[in-house]
C-alpha cells in the first residue's frame, strides 16, 4: 500500500516521495531539493499533500518552503526541532502514530546527529525512513547529541525487525564499507556486503534501501555488543555507549 519514488537530490542526497496507493495521499520526507521533488511528482502525477521531517538540516528541510507554496502541503517535524525548521503544522513527538492515507506510521526517537531527530517506520509495510541517523553500514555524525543518546536511538531501529526495509537519505555506503572493513576484517557478511556495494556503484546503481538484516551482520554502529568487535577496540568491559562513541570517533578521523 506504499509506494515510493527516491530521487537522486544535490551531491549525495535522496529525497522519497511515499504515497498510499490506496488515497493517493502523497508526503514527501525530507526535502533536499523542492524543484527537483516536484519535478519528480509531475512525472508521476502526483499531489504531494505532507512534508515530513526527520531534522532540521538544510539538506533535509530546505526545499520546505518550495513544495509547501507550489502544493499546499502541510510540514510535519519533531516538535523539539520546529522552531529551528519553521512553519510546522504538526509537530510531532517520540512515541506517536501519524497517517498517510490509510497507512500509519510510528515517529522514533533517533536523537544524536541532531538533538531533535526522529525516524519514520511503516510497520504494516515493513519500512523505515531513517533520515540521517542510520545509513547503510553507517551512521549520522554527532553534531548535537550524546554518545548515549545516539546509541540508544540505533538501539531502538536495531530492534525493529529484521525484514525491515531502511531507506536513508545519503549515499555513503561505499565510504561506509571501507572504513568497517578497517575495524572489522573478519568479518565475513561485511566482506560480501562490500564486495556487493563496489559492483552497485561501478554500474551507477544506488545502494539505498538496504535491509535491516543485513545491516545487523555487518554495520559496526550497530554490533556494539559484538564480543569480537569490543576485543579488536579492546573495550571488552566497556559500556555499549562508550563502544559505540569509539567506532564513532575512529570513523570521524577515518
Amino acid at each position: 500500500m506504499l509506494e515510493i519514488r527516491q530521487i537522486a537530490c544535490l551531491d549525495d542526497n535522496y529525497g522519497f516521495l511515499v504515497r498510499c496507493t490506496e488515497t493517493g495521499q502523497t508526503a514527501s520526507i525530507d526535502t533536499p531539493d523542492g524543484k527537483a521533488l516536484a519535478a519528480e511528482a509531475g512525472r508521476a502525477g502526483w499531489h504531494i499533500h505532507e512534508i515530513w521531517n526527520t531534522h532540521h538540516h538544510w539538506d533535509h528541510a530546505g526545499g520546505n518552503d518550495f513544495i509547501a507554496q507550489h502544493f499546499g502541503a502541510r510540514i510535519t517535524a519533531p516538535a523539539a526541532e520546529a522552531d529551528k525548521i519553521g512553519h510546522v503544522d504538526t509537530p510531532v513527538s517520540p512515541g506517536e502514530t501519524i497517517r498517510l492515507g490509510a497507512l500509519e506510521a510510528k515517529v522514533i526517537d533517533t536523537g544524536g546527529h541532531t538533538l531533535g531527530h526522529i525516524a519514520y517506520w511503516f510497520e504494516s509495510e515493513n519500512i523505515l525512513f531513517s533520515g540521517d541517523a542510520l545509513f547503510a553500514l553507517g551512521c549520522g555524525r554527532l553534531f548535537e547529541g550524546t554518545p548515549e543518546q545516539a546509541q540508544a536511538g540505533l538501539a531502538r531501529l536495531r530492534a525493529l525487525p529484521d525484514d525491515t526495509i531502511v531507506y536513508c537519505a545519503h549515499e555513503y555506503t561505499a565510504a561506509n564499507a571501507r572504513f568497517a572493513l578497517s575495524i572489522d576484517p573478519e568479518n565475513v557478511s561485511l566482506k560480501a556486503c562490500a564486495a556487493e556495494v563496489e559492483s552497485a556503484r561501478k554500474a551507477g546503481q544506488p545502494t539505498v534501501p538496504f535491509p535491516l538484516r543485513r545491516d545487523k551482520q555487518t554495520n559496526p554502529f550497530l554490533r556494539w555488543d559484538d564480543a569480537g568487535l569490543r576485543r579488536r577496540l579492546g573495550l571488552e568491559a566497556a559500556s555499549d555507549a562508550d563502544v559505540y562513541a569509539a567506532v564513532r570517533s575512529a570513523k570521524d578521523q577515518f
